[in-house]
Formats: structure tokens, C-alpha cells, sequence
């Protein structure tokens, strides 16, 4: 096994998951689409939609927790992607899989 080819395939998939992880896009919705959370594969919120029949001004924290689930989902996407990305690029070498 030579070390350094190696470590070339292990940087080059690092280099290709990244650029993967910046382009991915997830959207997770709950509350039936009442909240929508769309997510990169950096975890970074790209944006929010609340229909505008769930903004009871009596009833924020119903908002709040739908917004929190929202966003906890798109990150459990991105958890998931990120697993089967991993799994199949070191599918093919040696002492990685």
C-alpha cells in the first residue's frame, strides 16, 4: 500500500466533500409545510417559510418549537448525507471500509 497515494485519495475526497456539503441543499418541513427550513450542507440556514395562519401572536412558542423542528430536521438531513457520502467514497480503499 503506498502512503502516499493514499493520503492524495483522502484529500481529494475531502476537497470533493466540501465542495459537495457548499452546493447540497435540504429542506425540511413539519407542522403538515405549516414551517419550511431550507439548509445548505454547512448547517447554514438559507431560509424560512411560515405560513402566515400559524403566526397567532397568542400562541408564539407553537412558532418557535416548529421553527426548532424545522431546523433540527434539516440538520438530521444533512447528518444522513453526509454518512452516504462518506460511505461511498471510501468504498474502494483499502483499511477505510
Amino acid at each position: 500500500m503506498n502512503i502516499r497515494k493514499l493520503m492524495r485519495q483522502a484529500q481529494q475526497m475531502q476537497e470533493t466533500m466540501q465542495r459537495d456539503l457548499a452546493n447540497a441543499e435540504f429542506t425540511a418541513s413539519v407542522g403538515g409545510g405549516m414551517v419550511e427550513v431550507r439548509m445548505n450542507g454547512e448547517k447554514e440556514v438559507l431560509g424560512v417559510r411560515i405560513d402566515p395562519e400559524v403566526l397567532d401572536p397568542e400562541d408564539q412558542g407553537m412558532v418557535q418549537d416548529l421553527v426548532q423542528a424545522a431546523v433540527n430536521e434539516a440538520g438530521r438531513k444533512v447528518n444522513e448525507y453526509v454518512g452516504q457520502r462518506l460511505g461511498g467514497m471510501t468504498a474502494g480503499i483499502p483499511g477505510l471500509t
